[in-house]
């Protein structure tokens, strides 16, 4: 049994640290780094073109080279010595009461900042990295018994867990303006819906294995006994969720018998090709100098988007691997929750799902095998007849669709007992 100290969230400077100055430092650094890229790539240029010039034009090509130089060197340097100005300035912007991870539009553009560099962030304890955290209102919610209580006047013995996926903030499953599925799902069955939000640019083992331990807090705290459990995830949030299934069934952590469900919509269970074309790319772009800095660029993509190559669980696949290698070994094969129902929603853009182009592309960022856990060099078990295929849709219909939600319901609706004497 995995037992730990729990570490309750509480209002401290450090957690009081202004985001929106963190923010603007932030976009001057990247400013700077993109700056010197241009420069990288301009001098390669420069120096292809006056390499060329200089055999056809003998030394009368010296001249306007070193003008060239003197002029583009002094520019970049005036510019870098502006941004050394602006990036004092914002170390002294005053500090806010209402933090930007708890707004609308912070949780947005800080979901997609954490899903491209979010490991980065972590890795330096930036206040821009998101820590795993229960949320309400986009407010965190200590993993206490009052605060919980406080929180969740509606808090039930079904927990239905909601992960969000890549570059996404919990308000994700509001797309549209429409209620959630955990709120409707409260409505119609009294479930509790939890909606979890991580750093989504963190490896996905990492985000697992935080995962499990909130989940080993929650039930313990939870206001009444916890007595069923759903996961639900979209995209990474369901990779998220089978990390932590994993690493909980191997500690022997209570909560996963308590599991009865887990819920896969539009997840890359075998990987992305959008990953894999990235990497492709940015492998290729490294052989000139002109493109170098494009590669670096590319290659700073988070660990977390890099697990989607392959749909990398467990820390094996990714340590003491080198990220930027052409051929990159699939992870191990990880066994679903033995004692769940393992549910499952794939998408193609085309209303047929057995379409050509609907089996070519999926939703649009992962194809119907990787959703089914189905490819052709494994199997990872999931059952056909708990599934649901959704013609004429994208990749973020799956986080609020009507057809999904009835599905949902009928699937996770108690079942109520015959009577004495009946049979099915």
């Amino acid at each position: 049994m995995y037992i730990r100290t729990l570490n309750r969230m509480t209002t401290t400077p450090d957690a009081r640290t202004d985001e929106l100055g963190a923010l603007t430092h932030l976009a001057l650094t990247e400013l700077r780094d993109a700056l010197h890229g241009v420069s990288a790539m301009h001098r390669s240029v420069a120096v292809g073109v006056f390499g060329v010039l200089g055999p056809i034009l003998g030394r009368t090509v010296d001249s306007p080279r070193m003008v060239h130089d003197a002029v583009s060197e002094g520019t970049y340097q005036s510019v870098d010595a502006l941004l050394d100005a602006a990036q004092s300035v914002a170390g002294s912007l005053p500090t806010s009461d209402r933090k930007l991870s708890q707004t609308a539009r912070g949780a947005v553009l800080l979901g997609v900042l954490n899903g491209l560099i979010g490991d980065e962030l972590a890795e330096t304890r930036s206040p821009l990295a998101a820590d795993m955290s229960m949320r309400v209102a986009g407010e965190p919610i200590s993993i206490d018994t009052g605060a919980i209580a406080r929180a969740r006047h509606d808090a039930s013995g079904h927990l239905v867990v909601f992960l969000h996926g890549l570059m996404e903030s919990e308000l994700a499953w509001a797309i549209g303006g429409r209620p959630t599925y955990g709120r409707r799902l409260s409505t119609d069955i009294g479930a509790t819906e939890v909606q979890i939000r991580y750093n989504t640019g963190r490896h996905i083992s990492e985000n697992g294995r935080d995962l499990a331990n909130l989940l080993t807090d929650l039930v313990l705290l939870w206001p009444t006994p916890v007595t069923r459990m759903t996961l639900i995830g979209h995209s990474m949030g369901g990779l998220v969720i089978r990390s932590a299934c994993h690493t909980a069934a191997e500690r022997g952590d209570y909560w996963t018998g308590l599991v009865t469900e887990t819920v896969c919509l539009g997840t890359p269970h075998f990987g992305a090709p959008l990953e894999r074309g990235v990497h492709a790319l940015s492998t290729v772009l490294q052989s000139s100098s002109v493109t170098r800095p494009i590669s670096t660029l590319l290659r700073r993509r988070s660990a977390g988007v890099r697990d989607l190559f392959h749909g990398n669980l467990t820390p094996a696949d990714w340590s003491d691997q080198d990220p930027d290698a052409w051929q990159r070994p699939p992870g191990a094969d990880v066994p679903l929750l033995a004692t769940a129902r393992h549910l499952f929603v794939t998408a193609t853009i085309t209303r047929n799902p057995n379409h050509p182009i609907g089996r070519l592309v999926g939703d649009g960022v992962v194809l119907t095998s990787s959703g089914r856990g189905a490819p052709t060099r494994s199997r990872l078990g999931l059952r056909f007849s708990d599934g649901l295929d959704l013609g004429g849709a994208h990749h973020l219909t799956l986080l609020n669709n009507d057809e999904i939600y009835q599905w949902l319901l009928a699937n996770l609706r108690p079942r109520q007992a015959l009577p004495p004497g009946r049979s099915v």
